[in-house]
Order: C-alpha cells, then structure tokens, then sequence
C-alpha cells in the first residue's frame, strides 16, 4: 500500500486490531521511506448498495461521506475519531441488515441523527441545521426544545419514593417504673430506722 504522504509503495504493518464488532480490522501501518504512520481498515466486500437521492438520482453508497458528516459535526468537540468510525460501522452494518439493493438518502441521515444525538448534543444540533435546512429561527428553537424536554428529570415528588415503614410507638407508661404507694412505703420504712424513738422501742 502506497504511502498517503511521499506515495512510497513499500509500507509495514505495525498493530493489527479486530473491531468491537468483528466485522473489520484495524491496522496501523509506518512508511519505510518518511516513517509516516496511518491506519487502515480491512472489510468483507459486499454487494455496492445504491442510495436513491432527493432529486431521485442513484448512487453507491459510500461509506466516507458518512465518515465526513460526522467529522464535520464532531469538529472541536470531545469525540475521538476512533468512535467515530465505530459510529459509521454501526450505522453502515444497520444498513446492509435493513436494505439489499436501494436506500434513501433521507434514512441514513436519520440513523446518522440518531447516533449523535446519543453521543453529543452540539454535534447533533449541527448535523440537524445542515440536513434539515432550518428555514428560519424558529425551527432550530424547536428541535432545540426537544432536545432540552428529554433531559428535564423528573420532578421531586417522582423521584423521591418514601418506603412505607411501620412507626414504633413508646410510651412512658411501658417503661417498668414502681408505683407511687410502694414509693412513699419504702421513704417510711427508711425513716424509722433513722428514728431514734423506734429503735428503742425495738430494743
């Protein structure tokens, strides 16, 4: 495979990694002559599907403009091109799952719609504005509503659920106390030890 950079025909595999899904490889590869180092992607050849266009116009699907698409939404933000390219693998294994010959364009914009706004909102909003050509300011506040409508949580009296538990009632009359009569009988009985009268009577 020739060299991206100085076109040198002589390049070596340095890492070769199976995809998550084992449907591709992935290889990293370094230019014997510059030592440029990039990465290349092995597929199982598959029948060219054609995507019907919105001016009825018919195409081979090509894997790269999704791959573009989501690298231009994505721009300046916190997604890394590996995920991006697992993105486009599941979206194009969906595909060839769903459709054997013909799709509409309209169907991989929506599944490439799904996908970011499950991965980034920004992302989303801009692929939104692009493929759905918001005429005016109001449909771009609309489906920025929807999107802010699905992460309202859920209201306090929702979220909180209070466990009905049994309530231990204590009164103090359970606690084991002597009574008032046996009380005063045993003050008695200690005072006439005390008194000097009874002992000699005692005596």
């Amino acid at each position: 495979m020739k060299c991206p950079t100085c076109s040198h025909s002589e390049t070596k595999v340095i890492d070769s990694r199976l995809n998550g899904d084992g449907g591709s490889i992935r290889r990293r590869r370094e230019c014997e002559k510059c030592e440029y180092r990039f990465t290349t992607y092995e597929y199982v050849e598959q029948v060219p599907l054609m995507v019907v266009k919105k001016d009825g116009r018919r195409q081979a699907f090509d894997r790269t403009r999704v791959v573009s698409g989501l690298m231009k939404a994505c721009e300046k933000r916190p997604v890394s091109i590996e995920r991006i390219e697992e993105i486009t693998v599941e979206i194009e294994r969906t595909i060839q799952k769903k459709f054997d010959r013909e799709i509409d364009s309209k169907v991989i914009g929506e599944l490439v719609m799904e996908k970011l706004s499950q991965l980034d909102e920004v992302a989303y909003v801009r692929f939104a504005s692009v493929y759905r050509q918001f005429r005016d300011v109001n449909q771009f506040m609309q489906e920025l509503k929807s999107i802010l409508d699905k992460e309202k949580p859920a209201s306090p009296a929702a979220a909180r659920v209070v466990p009905n538990l049994p309530i231990r009632r204590y009164s103090g009359a359970a606690k084991a106390q002597p009574a008032t009569g046996a009380l005063e009988a045993r003050e008695d009985r200690f005072k006439q030890k005390d008194d000097p009268k009874q002992q000699d009577r005692r005596k």
